[in-house]
């Protein structure tokens, strides 16, 4: 596992952007998806906004994207092996990178068909804890013409991800603005942050 996390890491520090394309394994990708499903099914999904709880705003011409909250509270096996690897790859950040990572949390993303999210930056005008964003897809047998891809913006360059399953994108939640561009059958993922303070 460390390998994995050094390759990542070490992806990070040269682009900007660390990709792992097997971070999650397929057995595990399977059942995380099979949650999102269900969950989805029981109506435990809600439309998601911009903003933090102290300002939350939706936009349906900015976002079109529906979440649900991974929980320990939830007692799912899956979910806690998902936590487990988290724990691991902060322990590895904060021993081999000092980030100081105290915290981090996780939501099931749904994008169905013609759903979007523009141009946006992961932190908070009001807060700046979030310092790492990581989305895991959980989409098998991605075809380019499906859509859907992460677009980054870097500097001199615009970076278009593939959302296939069991990937992991990794970056600073502060530097790269970002977008979803629309998809054309449903995508799905597990999108989150490290956190200090």
């Amino acid at each position: 596992m460390e390998q994995l996390f050094e390759a990542l890491i070490t992806d990070f520090i040269r682009d900007k952007v660390g990709i792992a394309e097997h971070f999650l394994s397929p057995e595990l990708a399977f059942h995380l998806k099979e949650n999102l499903i269900t969950a989805f099914a029981e109506n435990k999904f809600h439309e998601a906004g911009t903003g933090n709880s102290a300002a939350v705003h939706q936009d349906q011409n900015n976002r079109s994207d529906s979440i649900y909250w991974l929980d320990r509270s939830h007692n799912n096996a899956f979910e806690h092996e998902f936590f487990k690897l988290m724990d691991a790859f902060v322990l590895f950040l904060n021993t081999t990178c000092y980030t100081g990572i105290t915290d981090y949390e996780f939501h099931y993303t749904l994008y169905e068909k013609g759903s979007f999210y523009k141009k946006h930056f992961d932190q908070f005008r009001n807060n700046d804890c979030r310092q790492y964003s990581m989305i895991m897809y959980l989409n098998t047998n991605w075809q380019k013409t499906d859509g859907g891809e992460l677009c980054i913006y870097q500097e001199k360059a615009q970076q278009r991800i593939s959302p296939e399953n069991g990937k992991l994108v990794f970056f600073k939640s502060n530097e790269l603005l970002h977008e979803v561009l629309k998809t054309n059958v449903p995508r799905m993922s597990i999108t989150g942050w490290l956190k200090t303070g």
